[in-house]
């Protein structure tokens, strides 16, 4: 059934009801610390314009190319309005149509799901298309977007209206500039794409200008409740309300609602409309919308916004004379921040995972962490670009355990998706406590990490406690089998606990968690030279073949999850056979090419090889040349992926980005070392990629990497010296970096050998 409501002048309307998501980036706060921290010459450099939002929106990046605040709950970003996995971010740079600007978006994930509160403007009469549930859209030009951190904007050919957005971190803010014309904006909280579905919404007039409302759905975000608050700057003439049950199963479980909000529009008259999210209620949306946009001002906030992210970006300074590799880092930069989100509302306010609302205490409560990626280099990169918010990380992770019972594993708006596998919080929680960062409770966090890595019930780990592995034979609780990469990132974990433990003076933990970590030697099988699945009797799977993607592999095959031992990389080389045959191994993962390439699955990109940077389990691999006699294949097969897998145009990430996690790789290894231990603080020297660097660093002090004749020919590392005098070890430390140590890299063109 379908009602519409027509209510003129807008003196008399009444309540109705909605739900809206959207975008909020503030420069409310511009951390003082990080500014007082830039040099002069940082400060001075706008690397707001060097990013370039389009890098990933298409090929299997599945980035969205719209405006946000750093970290910020709210992702305004143009949807095309197509359903697919070419579409997971909303956007895909292909596509030729834009069928709404909704508030919530995921940065690289193979999971559809948000698109929260989406707006559309149109002039009457507008253009809708049924198939595919494109439903109300315009055909676009990319030679009519221009992106940059922050802001995008683009002109609808249909209407002849130009769309800006911009954001704080709770507020969308968007401004429409109209032709002549009887014109509408489109308030849309059925529209729902993917792996997303509409349970409920409202919509509510406030007054002549202002609207509230709330969209509960169903989707990889289990059970989210989203409230909004949104204002005109221009009083609307009339609405439309179009309401339609929502049936599942039979049974009507809530209404869906669209909105149409009329104008009589002069020619390059411009409205504004802002829009704040929460998750808690819609009291909680008009606060974010009171404290971070009160003003009618896009431009205002646009500065802003440029402002928030030039001091974040500033936080590291690259100078060189090639343009597309300082894009390509300050965009590789600016995605390590978009994730994870801030959940809790300007009042600390934020709903749980246990569905209640809860209130922080100072800190800021976020979601959204793609832990099975992001441990592996974003978090780590955390700890010297945003050591307080890694702090509140950690918070939340703490919540989170209270109310749910475990640590997180891949949270999205406050609940648990159960995506990926292992305990990957663990690492993030003892990087940070062996480093020294935060004022979380150490106690409570070990508390959490060891409940969480003893629970049987939980996805194999009984098993995996009894055996020492997970049996590939053995069907539990309903879940996918991934056995074999299960134990690997179960081990990893363990090892990260047993650290924390032992620096605490637990000695019983740590010893019982150091003897759990070498339960990866028990899936190594000499015969075949790889790990391989065990069933519970203690014997090796038949017909192996370490090329195949199986069930027992997580979006991998046996030469990726090889090198899952980051932890015990000279014990992974004694099962080898010793430093040469490991090296051999390492030949062969990067020369070998698989029969039957072109049905490899979608994950798999990015290859060199049996390597495959598209995907995290094997971003570390290339630094572990490091341990052998030729470290100069390090240096070699780093430069190749940077100056090839990662490129300034739509299609330059060779894999999902991750929520950072592929960028935060980039960052890294441009910088010239990487975490291939993410706990610890010891970072394996590479090849940089530019001639200067310089980190600042919250303490004050500058970390600098000097590579004076670094260029696309002289990549091999001749000799390093820290602080002016020669290094001879293949690593760097956390301390050397929080010193504020010079790194120079003497170049050339040939190894050294």
């Amino acid at each position: 059934m379908h009602i519409f409501v027509n209510v003129i002048p807008l003196n008399n309307i009444l309540l109705l009801i909605m739900k809206l998501s959207f975008i909020s980036l503030v420069a409310l706060f511009c951390s003082l610390v990080a500014c007082t921290h830039n040099s002069s010459e940082s400060k001075d450099e706008d690397y707001a314009a060097l990013v370039n939002p389009f890098i990933g929106t298409d090929f299997t990046g599945n980035t969205y190319p719209g405006a946000q605040a750093p970290f910020g709950m709210v992702q305004l970003s143009p949807d095309n309005g197509l359903a697919g996995w070419d579409r997971i971010a909303g956007y895909y740079y292909p596509d030729s149509t834009i069928a709404g600007f909704s508030h919530t978006h995921l940065s690289g994930t193979g999971a559809g799901d948000l698109y929260d509160v989406s707006f559309m403007p149109v002039t009457l009469p507008y253009k809708e298309q049924s198939e595919g549930n494109l439903g109300i859209y315009s055909k676009f030009n990319h030679s009519d977007e221009h992106a940059y951190a922050g802001y995008y904007s683009v002109l609808l050919k249909d209407y002849n209206i130009k769309v800006e957005l911009t954001a704080t971190e709770r507020v969308g803010i968007q401004r429409y500039t109209f032709p002549a014309a009887e014109s509408a904006v489109f308030l849309n909280l059925k529209k729902a794409m993917n792996w997303d579905f509409t349970n409920d919404s409202q919509i509510a007039i406030v007054d002549s200008c202002t609207i509230e409302g709330y969209r509960f759905s169903q989707g990889w975000a289990r059970g989210q409740k989203l409230f909004f608050r949104s204002r005109f700057s221009k009083p609307f003439e009339s609405v439309d309300i179009d309401t339609t049950a929502v049936v599942l199963k039979g049974q009507r479980i809530g209404t869906a609602y669209i909105a149409q909000f009329k104008f009589n529009t002069k020619d390059g008259e411009q409205i504004t409309v802002a829009t704040s999210l929460s998750s808690v209620s819609e009291e909680g949306a008009e606060k974010n919308l009171s404290a971070e946009a009160p003003h009618d001002d896009f431009d205002r906030y646009v500065a802003d916004a440029k402002d928030r992210w030039n001091a974040q970006l500033g936080k590291i300074n690259v100078q060189g004379t090639n343009t597309d590799d300082k894009v390509q880092f300050y965009t590789s930069l600016y995605h390590t921040m978009l994730a994870p989100t801030i959940y809790s509302d300007v009042d600390g306010s934020y709903r749980g995972a246990d569905g209640e609302i809860h209130k922080t205490d100072g800190w800021v409560n976020y979601s959204t962490f793609s832990l099975w990626d992001t441990y592996r280099a974003s978090h780590p990169l955390f700890t010297y670009t945003e050591p307080e918010r890694t702090n509140d990380m950690i918070k939340s992770f703490l919540a989170f355990f209270e109310q749910y019972g475990r640590l997180p594993l891949w949270p999205l708006w406050g609940g648990e998706t159960e995506m990926m596998i292992g305990y990957h919080a663990v690492p993030v929680i003892v990087d940070a406590y062996l480093k020294g960062i935060g004022d979380f409770d150490a106690e409570q966090a070990l508390n959490a990490c060891v409940v969480s890595a003893d629970m049987d019930s939980y996805r194999g780990l009984g098993l995996y406690k009894k055996h020492g592995y997970i049996p590939y034979n053995i069907t539990y609780d309903n879940s996918e089998n991934w056995s074999l990469s299960k134990t690997l990132e179960y081990a990893y974990d363990d090892y990260c606990i047993a650290r924390m433990a032992e620096k605490m003076g637990k000695k019983d933990i740590a010893e019982r968690f150091y003897t759990r970590a070498q339960n990866y030697k028990n899936l190594y099988n000499p015969a075949s030279g790889f790990m391989q699945p065990l069933d519970d009797k203690g014997v090796f799977i038949k017909n192996f073949n370490p090329d195949d993607y199986t069930e027992y592999i997580c979006e991998s095959n046996a030469w990726h999850y090889l090198w899952s031992v980051q932890h015990d990389t000279k014990g992974l080389m004694e099962l080898m056979g010793g430093q040469k045959k490991f090296e051999e191994k390492l030949d062969s993962m990067f020369t070998y090419i698989p029969a039957g390439k072109e049905d490899l699955p979608i994950f798999s990109t990015g290859m060199i090889g049996q390597y495959v940077h598209g995907n995290e389990p094997s971003h570390h691999v290339i630094y572990l040349y490091n341990q052998t006699q030729n470290k100069w294949k390090t240096q070699k097969y780093i430069a190749q992926v940077m100056n090839e897998l990662y490129l300034n145009t739509p299609a330059g990430i060779c894999g999902n980005e991750d929520c950072g996690q592929m960028s935060a790789w980039f960052v890294f290894s441009a910088m010239g070392f990487y975490p291939v231990n993410p706990v610890g603080g010891i970072y394996e020297l590479g090849t940089p990629l530019f001639p200067e660097l310089k980190l600042h660093l919250n303490n004050g002090k500058v970390f600098t990497v000097l590579a004076p004749q670094v260029s696309k020919e002289n990549i091999y590392v001749q000799s390093v010296k820290i602080d002016g005098q020669l290094y001879d070890k293949t690593y760097i430390t956390h301390e050397q970096i929080m010193n504020g140590a010079t790194v120079e890299f003497e170049m050339g063109s040939k190894p050294n050998i």
